[in-house]
């Protein structure tokens, strides 16, 4: 796993708009494309692992009209549960 390289999407912690909190944990270059993956696990439940374009976790969503982050960056220290 790479670091993101420029520090513009710093590792820690999460929120989700939709609540619930993750740790971002590395950026990864795909093989094949060459391009950013986001590798997070989530902070409840079994503690899954997942990934996804580094573009979908920095982008914003339209919630009730308002333009929010899909993830909020919260941290370096885990949140209170």
């Amino acid at each position: 796993m790479l670091d993101h390289g420029d520090g513009s999407v710093p590792l820690g912690y999460y929120q989700h708009y939709k609540g619930p909190c993750y740790q971002l944990l590395a950026i990864a270059m795909h093989s094949e494309d060459e391009l950013p993956y986001a590798v997070y696990r989530a902070l409840y439940g079994d503690y899954g692992l997942w990934v996804r374009p580094l573009s979908m976790f920095t982008e914003t969503v339209t919630i009730q009209g308002e333009e929010v982050p899909r993830f909020q960056f919260v941290g370096t220290e885990r949140p209170a549960s």
